[in-house]
């Protein structure tokens, strides 16, 4: 009984130790961090208020470790190795830095909020500057379907949209074809409709028919706010498979060193 229990308890705990993010979430870092190291968004450390620390290195850690912990944990299970499954009790110091992490952003969310408006305001300003970065922008503000971090005014950072009088370029006084509203009637995207839409004396009332007058960030709170449930529950289901991985690895060890004992 010893050892049927054993061998159920190893098919179980490889079935959820495979299901747990862990080789996925370290592949998915690994390519993200390897495409953002050739050069693609390779000025990201200049937009971010980390004192010169390149992120792509954060990525290249956390997918390392994942993958490690998933590798160890899948073997483990397959040959019966008690240290290496051992490895899958690391996953309670994550699931308590994932815990921490997520009081200290309810806890700091203004300056989470600080932050957030420092980066879109960097990527503003260097829209120009990085086709990748400023095809990123635009899939963002016509995703949630805003413009600037706060309001269409926050082009006047960007050395081509501002409305200052030393300002020769066409694009003076007007926000990217993104901040446009969509006319569902088009098939073809007008990359000039951001033209002038901040010329004065163009009213509030009349901007909004032709650009989107709401920043990025309260559109992001919104958006959090509408879709809350979704991602509680997502962060709740991972949590809990972690919590059931380091649950069955345990009692696999346990298993697998009482069937070595009556030996």
């Amino acid at each position: 009984l010893v050892f049927l229990a054993s061998h159920i308890s190893k098919a179980v705990t490889l079935l959820v130790i495979s299901a747990i993010p862990g080789q996925k979430t370290g592949h998915i870092c690994y390519a993200l961090a390897l495409f953002l190291f050739q050069g693609v968004l390779s000025n990201i450390s200049s937009i971010t208020d980390l004192g010169g620390f390149d992120p792509v290195w954060l990525f290249l850690v956390v997918g390392g470790v994942m993958f490690i912990l998933g590798f160890a944990g899948c073997i483990g299970a397959l040959r019966e190795n008690t240290f290496l499954l051992k490895f899958v009790m690391f996953l309670g110091i994550i699931f308590f830095l994932e815990l921490t992490a997520g009081v200290l952003a309810f806890v700091f969310k203004d300056w989470i909020k600080d932050q957030l408006y420092f980066f879109i305001n960097n990527n503003i300003r260097a829209y120009r500057d990085d086709i990748d970065l400023q095809n990123l922008i635009d899939f963002t503000q016509e995703y949630w379907q805003c413009c600037g971090a706060f309001g269409a005014d926050d082009w006047n950072l960007n050395i081509y949209f501002n409305c200052t009088d030393s300002n020769a370029s066409r694009e003076r006084c007007g926000v990217p074809f993104s901040c446009c509203t969509k006319d569902p009637a088009e098939d073809v995207i007008n990359t000039q409709c951001g033209y002038d839409a901040r010329q004065k004396p163009v009213s509030e009332v009349d901007q909004q028919i032709v650009i989107y007058t709401k920043g990025c960030v309260p559109q992001f709170e919104k958006w959090l706010q509408d879709n809350l449930t979704i991602v509680a529950g997502i962060f709740i289901g991972i949590a809990l498979l972690q919590i059931f991985g380091i649950c069955l690895a345990q009692n696999l060890v346990s298993d697998i060193e009482a069937v070595r004992a009556s030996w």
